[in-house]
């Protein structure tokens, strides 16, 4: 159980400023469903050039809608230049601190309102416009851009506080060896040398004990962790030829979003892991 703040159990069980404005002047849009967060926030400016009204919408946990929360309230009355400036961590300590775990969610909320003010300047709508910024973190879409602005304004030095702070390595730990060489570089250390990924086993060739075991373990290296991040588990239920029949535990059984995560995480995860794309998941009840 995350140990939660008064002001963010506040926040989260009475969110500020929920839903839409209508013809508002920014809009910033961060996140998706599939990743397990996605924030739409939005504002209108008065005749004196300052926030007049703020609005957002959150898909995610108890951490993103507080922060979420708890940002719309900040910047209301704030010129653009003033909100221009405020930080994931001025979003934390705004609740009074959130769990290291979590931090990601504070993140989210800044890039919203950094993607809501450049739609007013500039009439960009793109979610996020990083042409030429490397994808480092292919399973919650984190670019390069994103870990190096996380690393310089919280001072982090681990690959986990990056994966706190920006979901990146969260889920099949792949892109650590990437993580760890961007640290390196933003603390001027000399980057180990990564080791070269072991090629997957071909799944139709396992025999039935075996693909339970290979599903079993890629589960538990790429799927659980993402899943945990937001109290939720899964449970292989059966395997079948190249059918995986799972059950979603904790948050993820009564989520909304289940078929999302089902196709957008899960079977994707285990197609990847598993090296064949005709693995299909079901989800049974």
């Amino acid at each position: 159980m995350w140990d939660y703040s008064d002001k963010v159990l506040d926040h989260f069980h009475n969110p500020r400023n929920v839903g839409t404005i209508e013809n508002p002047d920014g809009v910033g849009e961060v996140g998706a469903l599939a990743c397990g967060d996605a924030l739409k926030l939005m504002f209108k400016l008065g005749p004196d050039g300052r926030i007049a009204d703020v609005k957002f919408q959150t898909f995610g946990c108890a951490s993103a809608i507080a922060s979420s929360s708890a940002l719309t309230e900040m910047i209301k009355g704030m010129t653009l230049e003033e909100a221009a400036k405020v930080t994931n961590a001025d979003i934390a300590k705004y609740l009074d601190g959130l769990p290291e775990q979590k931090m990601h969610c504070s993140v989210m909320g800044m890039e919203a309102l950094e993607a809501a003010i450049a739609n007013y300047k500039t009439g960009d709508t793109a979610v996020r416009e990083l042409k030429d910024d490397p994808l480092v973190c292919t399973c919650f879409n984190v670019h390069e851009s994103e870990i190096v602005e996380a690393v310089r304004i919280n001072k982090l030095t681990t690959v986990e506080q990056v994966t706190n702070y920006t979901k990146a390595g969260g889920a099949c730990g792949k892109c650590k060896g990437a993580i760890q060489a961007i640290l390196d570089r933003e603390l001027g250390r000399a980057a180990p040398k990564p080791a070269a990924p072991a090629a997957p086993a071909a799944f139709a060739d396992l025999t039935p004990a075996k693909k339970v075991l290979a599903v079993e373990k890629a589960l538990d290296k790429e799927v659980r962790p993402a899943l945990a991040i937001d109290g939720g588990d899964v449970e292989l239920v059966d395997v079948a030829g190249k059918t995986v029949q799972v059950r979603f535990l904790g948050h993820c059984a009564h989520c909304m979003a289940a078929a999302l995560t089902q196709d957008g995480l899960v079977q994707k995860k285990l197609r990847e892991a598993l090296g064949d794309d005709e693995i299909a998941v079901e989800l049974v009840p």
